[in-house]
């Protein structure tokens, strides 16, 4: 399983699991809320009617005092209202009295007159002066049938004369409960699903972080030029690419000069064997030399130090560009310009041979100039020494999907099956068709690590109709 979906699927598992208990947790504290609510209305209902009623109550006028009749009409009422949606066309609050030895005497609902209520908590605390409240079941059967009473004492001085008992459903407040459980376990899901976004995100994030990291270290392990990879808002991660750009660098320093010291070694072994032969030659005959030899000699060395330096000077160039992952100071460049002025650089070289070529289009990509010029100019003064006097070569420009591609075709001989592998590597060169000479074998390494610091590439093959194609091809953004 790949390691962004472990991610997902454990921030699922822990989601799922905190919005499960949550909800389950505000779920059940909703139903004993909305009641602790209701009982705190009822405390102060209960109170204010013992007050009301006391003055009928001591006189003993109940069942004809105003506080009968207005219970009497406040239990045929329908209100005609809509609480927050659920409407409301009766009224539910159940008002009894009872006397001080706990016999009902006034009962709203006309259910309990005359009955002995003393042993019921609301009745039996509030007549000890304790407050009275019970919960009690109005149909056995049926557990949702409970109904919560409060009850308040009447009093006469400080004596406690009778208890005043209002009671009330508690599915009456169901339909507000299920509406609040309804929206509850809506912004729940609306809620795991934002969560769930955002930690599909966030492993998508986490695991692209990842995926370049690996990517950057497989490149690495290909030999490929890459840059390190930069990450925003992590820290983290832009610490490991750093550490990983850190240790190729000092891995690739290790190995390039090893790999540098034993090409360097073997490439200055012949001329420096040629100039040790000279030289001795020179020390121990040189009085007894004619001109013409000792001339030859020392030209010998001449060339053989200058092939040296030469060699010297591109390994340190190709040095130079090797340890970079980027382009310095890019700016647009002009690639029809560009090849004009290679070509003009090399004209006096071509002698009777031609350089032929379409207008160019235009074409600008971004890019180090000088890079750019001395990659070109490579391949066609290579082309110019494999391309025999009065022959031709060929340039063309074009431009597909977003990528620039330049060809430079010459009708010199094809190329060896045995070199065509090898032809990008240190210090390989093939013997010039004029001179027979061999070149550094460094100008086309050059030219490669040129290129793909540039995000570019570059090939040498036969052409189906005679002589050898470089292509290069660039991208254009």
């Amino acid at each position: 399983m790949r390691f962004s979906l472990r991610i997902f699927f454990g921030y699922f598992l822990l989601v799922s699991l905190l919005a499960a208990y949550v909800l389950s947790l505000v779920r059940d504290e909703i139903k004993p809320a909305v009641r602790q609510s209701s009982e705190e209305v009822l405390v102060d209902t209960a109170n204010l009617l013992a007050e009301l009623i006391q003055p009928d109550f001591v006189a003993g006028r109940l069942d004809a005092g105003r506080f009968a009749k207005a219970i009497k009409l406040f239990a045929e009422r329908n209100p005609q209202a809509k609480v927050w949606g659920v409407p409301r066309d009766k009224t539910f609050l159940r008002v009894y009295v009872t006397d001080a030895q706990g016999k009902v005497i006034m009962d709203s609902s006309g259910q309990a007159l005359g009955q002995d209520y003393s042993q019921w908590r609301d009745v039996y605390l509030t007549l000890r002066g304790q407050y009275g409240a019970r919960s009690s079941l109005a149909d056995p059967k049926n557990e949702l049938s409970t109904v919560m009473h409060v009850a308040a004492p009447i009093t006469k001085g400080t004596e406690i004369v009778g208890v005043l008992t209002v009671a009330r459903p508690n599915w009456a407040m169901q339909p507000f409960i299920d509406r609040s459980e309804n929206k509850l376990w809506r912004a729940g899901l609306l809620l795991l699903a934002i969560g769930l976004v955002i930690g599909a995100l966030f492993s998508w994030w986490l695991s692209r972080g990842i995926n370049k990291l690996t990517g950057f270290a497989l490149a690495v392990s290909e030999g490929q030029t890459v840059p390190v990879p930069a990450f925003t808002a992590n820290r983290e991660l832009t610490t490991l690419a750093t550490a990983l750009g850190t240790m190729r660098e000092r891995l690739e320093g290790k190995a390039y000069i090893e790999n540098y010291v034993h090409d360097l070694t073997h490439e200055l072994k012949s001329p420096l064997a040629g100039i040790r032969g000279a030289a001795e030659i020179l020390f121990e005959e040189g009085q007894s030399l004619k001109e013409s030899d000792h001339s030859r000699f020392t030209s010998h060395i001449r060339q053989e130090t200058a092939r040296m330096q030469q060699i010297v000077d591109r390994l340190l160039q190709l040095a130079t560009l090797e340890a970079r992952h980027g382009l310095k100071d890019a700016a647009p460049v002009d690639v029809a310009k560009l090849l004009n002025e290679v070509i003009g650089a090399l004209s006096p070289q071509a002698g009777t041979r031609q350089i032929l070529h379409a207008p160019w289009p235009a074409a600008i990509i971004h890019g180090e100039a000088f890079l750019l010029t001395q990659a070109i100019r490579n391949l066609l003064q290579n082309a110019l020494d494999f391309t025999p006097e009065h022959g031709q070569i060929h340039i063309g420009l074009t431009l597909e999907a977003q990528n620039l591609h330049i060809a430079i075709h010459n009708q010199g001989e094809p190329i060896p099956d045995y070199a065509l592998s090898r032809l990008f590597e240190r210090f390989y060169s093939l013997p010039r068709p004029a001179t027979g000479q061999k070149s550094t074998g460094l100008g086309l390494a050059l030219t490669r690590t040129m290129l793909e610091l540039h995000g570019g590439s570059v090939s040498l093959a036969n052409h189906a109709e005679g002589g050898v194609v470089a292509r290069v091809c660039l991208p254009m953004n």
